[in-house]
């Protein structure tokens, strides 16, 4: 690549496996898969800053940073996430003594489908991955591991969304299947107000964070389906969190319920015993549903229920994926032939089969 030749980065967007919900609490793990759909980050040296958002419709936006502060010369609220992870890659580089000179920066995302739908594939937590990944790799020698990677645009994603797990961070970062365990979004933010320096905050243990890649036996298929109803994943969580309060036996069941049929998915993918795998995912789906009913709120919907329901009935697991209430749905499928079938049915049934598959690659320079 020449000096000043445009670099792009090409990272994955993510669906939830399980474990979802209880991820949010202390010590209790989740699976996240990296999928075959990406946001692009392009960075070139230009005479003045600029930043393009093609999926927002923004051109050459103006900006600039001082005070570990970036202003952009619009008001659109959707460049914040964009904006928070620009400060923390160019706070951290500043730490380092590296002065980036102006830039150009181009982001364009292919999570959402052409008219716009959003699958539920972590978007903005790819954009910021790709954001703080493109300035690394442009400017820092020391490039950007995957841990680094992450740990900036996790600060990023929670200073400017307030909560959240991070395993779409993980999963962009990373790739492929992880086993994670979420940092505690409020311990982060309270680090983070209370450590000196952006580089201190890297450098200190992070209790709570564990990342580990698992991967699937080769003889389980992946199947993904859309339901066709955008769900609101930070009104559900909000309204799940409610029951710790309301009904802590209850939440205190679910907990355990979800760490058995986590535990049991991630042992039969460790050790190829599909009917455990299976299981697990049943087991899941199952401690989700409950919640949901104890908690008042649809985690599964009549459509997510249909796709389940199909999945099991031609031998395989289905759940919903991430905070259900619609979008994605997941199935594991003990053959391609099931795999195949499966794709009919839904179709019948008015569920859109996605052509998505696990990503095995996190954040990469690809030109």
């Amino acid at each position: 690549m020449l000096p000043n030749a445009p670099m792009t980065i090409k990272v994955p967007g993510k669906l939830m496996i399980a474990g979802e919900f209880a991820v949010l609490q202390p010590h209790h793990e989740l699976v996240v898969m990296a999928v075959d759909r990406f946001v692009y980050a392009t960075i070139e040296d230009h005479d003045a800053n600029r930043i393009t958002l093609n999926d927002f419709g923004l051109y050459d936006i103006g900006w600039t940073y001082a005070d570990n502060r970036l202003t952009f010369s619009t008001d659109d609220q959707r460049t914040r996430f964009v904006g928070a992870a620009m400060a923390t890659a160019l706070t951290y580089l500043k730490e380092k003594n590296i002065h980036p000179t102006p830039f150009r920066l181009a982001i364009k995302s292919e999570l959402d489908d052409v008219s716009g739908i959003k699958y539920g594939l972590g978007s903005s937590a790819a954009v910021v991955t790709s954001v703080i990944s493109a300035i690394l790799n442009k400017y820092d020698d020391e490039k950007a591991a995957a841990l680094l990677t992450f740990k900036l645009a996790a600060i990023s994603h929670v200073r400017t969304q307030g909560n959240g797990s991070g395993a779409d961070v993980a999963a962009s970062s990373y790739g492929g299947f992880l086993q994670y365990a979420s940092f505690q979004a409020e311990w982060l933010q309270e680090q983070y107000e209370n450590t000196p320096t952006i580089t201190e905050l890297l450098k200190k243990d992070w209790p709570y964070l564990s990342i580990k890649p698992v991967k699937i036996p080769s003889n389980v298929y992946v199947c993904i389906g859309w339901t066709g109803k955008p769900a609101s994943t930070s009104r559900l969580v909000d309204d799940i969190l409610k029951l710790k309060t309301a009904n802590q036996s209850q939440f205190k069941q679910f907990l355990d319920d979800s760490e058995t049929a986590v535990s049991n998915f991630l042992q039969g993918m460790t050790e190829g015993d599909l009917p455990l795998l299976l299981q697990g995912i049943k087991q899941n789906r199952k401690a989700l549903a409950t919640v949901g009913e104890n908690a008042g709120v649809e985690i599964e919907t009549p459509l997510l229920r249909t796709l389940c329901d199909i999945a099991e009935n031609m031998g395989g697991a289905g759940k919903p994926s991430g905070a259900g209430g619609g979008d994605c749905g997941i199935a594991f499928m003990p053959s391609k032939k099931q795999a195949e079938e499966i794709v009919h049915a839904w179709e019948a049934a008015g569920i859109k089969p996605l052509t998505i598959q696990p990503f095995p690659t996190g954040a990469h320079i690809v030109s």
